[in-house]
């Protein structure tokens, strides 16, 4: 069901201090920012071989991302896994028993089709699978 780590989400206060370190320091390809309005979010990709980080940085005092850097600060927020079909990918899971945050998929960045696994489910790490978007 899973094909690749799609990408690793990493929680920031600013991605404008943020992407320098990734991009400069690390050499990483740096595919541009999004704001996911759905999310409260403004995101950023920078690609290392065939995954990405995802830096995330709050537009909103309520959201999720923001609630996480209260809690927890900067740092590692989840990881995401690439599947062919996140719809289908939810129904095996709710019928094995996974608990789940999203029972539907719902719009990521880049169009892609995303939806969470609730930590509980997966030793503590927020786990997201994504579905590639059509560019």
């Amino acid at each position: 069901m899973l094909k690749k780590i799609n990408h690793i989400g990493i929680a920031v206060k600013s991605l404008e201090d943020s992407i320098p370190f990734y991009r400069d320091q690390l050499g990483m390809n740096f595919e541009g920012t999004e704001e996911v309005a759905e999310q409260k979010v403004k995101v950023a990709f920078l690609q290392i071989g065939e995954s990405r980080i995802e830096l995330l940085e709050p537009t909103s005092d309520d959201s999720p991302i923001a609630k996480f850097l209260a809690k927890k600060g900067e740092g590692v927020h989840h990881m995401a896994y690439e599947v062919d079909d996140v719809a289908a990918a939810l129904e095996q899971m709710k019928q094995e028993g996974v608990r789940l945050i999203d029972e539907t998929p719902r719009h990521g960045a880049h169009n892609s089709l995303i939806a969470f696994l609730h930590p509980k489910a997966t030793g503590g790490v927020l786990t997201e699978i994504c579905q590639a978007g059509k560019h």
